[in-house]
């Protein structure tokens, strides 16, 4: 699906946007797929073209309640009504000089060129129809065939399927589709004073939030994960588990040890037994965000995705950057990034030398958005990132100015 184009190493700080391209063309799709009931196939990504049997709408049908009538023989004393059309009857000939009650979905009858919403009907004492205002011919009727015909394509290869998908799919009588096989992602989490949640802590350890997000953001994904559990920080352990790692997944997302500390193990352990695309994005937080793999190149390989250690930094760099490479692996075509300006209701101070991804919540009680801070903007705090509604973006060395305009991401987009 790409060209593998990232195995060459890029040196500095990467700008944000370039790194996500690298990501999104490093996401080639893993091999693979499997036919599962339409019932099993929620957030599955579709592995062949989806085609129409049928026409759809099957037949003419009325698209309100009303009057189905020929608009030739509509007169100011009215129509008898000849027939009763529920939705679910067979297609009908509508008698000459009468109209025919029907109901939202019922078939419209032969001969009839016109639905006159029951809103705009009145009855005489002798029960016959009066239309009131004008009626165009083939008004409220739903033509058969105009949102498909049978033979055309309804869904393309790499589609999540949605709820709406899933109901296109059933409306069409597939019971059944071919989907691609779940992407394996080994997820290893780095750092002798982790401990997993439940466990007795003593001062100096640190609950191991990442490892309960990132099993959370890559099932929300549709991957299936291989917790690798917590490594000890050495480079022994740490290149142990990405070798066991490698064998057994598609992809490793690893957090922590992705630095230049001396117990940062990350980056010699693939530059002992694989490679480094990029280390760091010019981006507050996730500066040191990597990519790298595993084995001899990106394309022949298994990719790792490196995330900084503290948690807001970690989260950020999987919506930004992370994402479209995990998409691509699954078979999606990565979506545009969601971007439209918002007035800040607030004065900071710029970032110095990269991007800053402000954590903000939108206030709607004026006549438009305003960004307001969601909490303390430090990598380490978790509840501003909780209660965020997305991210205002600031360019770096500028200051952010209350009243002014900036660029507005939606947080709610990396759920997609």
């Amino acid at each position: 699906m790409n060209c593998g184009c990232v195995d060459v190493v890029a040196t500095g700080l990467l700008d944000l946007f370039d790194a996500r391209r690298l990501m999104a063309a490093a996401g080639m799709a893993v091999a693979g797929s499997e036919h599962v009931a339409l019932a099993d196939a929620v957030d599955r990504v579709l592995a062949e073209e989806a085609r129409a049997s049928l026409d759809l709408p099957g037949v003419d049908n009325s698209a309100m309640d009303g009057y189905a009538l020929r608009l030739s023989e509509r007169s100011v004393e009215g129509l008898p009504v000849s027939l009763r059309v529920p939705a679910g009857a067979g297609v009908l000939r509508l008698p000459p000089g009468g109209c025919a009650r029907i109901f939202t979905g019922a078939p419209v009858p032969l001969g009839a060129d016109a639905v006159a919403p029951q809103e705009r009907v009145r009855l005489d004492a002798a029960g016959r129809v009066l239309v009131e205002g004008e009626l165009a011919a083939g008004a409220n009727i739903r033509r058969r065939g105009e949102e498909s015909r049978a033979g055309d394509a309804v869904l393309v290869p790499g589609t999540r399927l949605s709820a709406a998908a899933i109901a296109l799919l059933a409306s069409q009588g597939i019971d059944a589709v071919t989907v691609r096989r779940r992407a394996r992602v080994a997820l290893v989490s780095t750092g002798d004073e982790l401990i997993e949640p439940g466990q007795a802590w003593v001062p100096g350890q640190v609950y191991n939030s990442n490892g309960a997000m990132l099993r959370v953001l890559l099932a929300q994904q549709g991957c299936d994960v291989i917790d690798m559990g917590v490594v000890a920080d050495t480079s022994a352990d740490l290149g142990q588990c990405l070798a066991r790692a490698r064998e057994q997944a598609d992809l490793i997302v690893c957090t922590g040890g992705v630095s230049v500390g001396e117990e940062d193990h990350v980056r010699p352990v693939l530059e002992r037994l694989g490679g480094i695309a990029f280390h760091g994005v010019a981006i507050k937080p996730g500066k040191p965000f990597t990519l790298g793999w595993m084995g001899p190149s990106l394309r022949d390989g298994t990719p790792l995705i490196g995330l900084p250690g503290n948690p807001v930094a970690s989260l950020v760099g999987w919506q930004w950057l992370a994402l479209p490479l995990v998409q691509g692996r699954q078979g999606r075509t990565p979506p545009a990034l969601q971007r439209f300006p918002v007035m800040a209701g607030f004065s900071r101070p710029g970032p110095r030398g990269r991007r800053e991804l402000l954590r903000v919540v939108l206030d709607w009680t004026g006549s438009a958005p305003v960004a307001r801070l969601a909490g303390g903007q430090g990598s380490h705090m978790l509840s501003a990132a909780s209660q965020a509604h997305g991210y205002l973006v600031i360019d770096a060395n500028h200051n952010v100015e209350e009243g002014h305009v900036y660029e507005y991401c939606p947080a709610s987009q990396f759920l997609d």
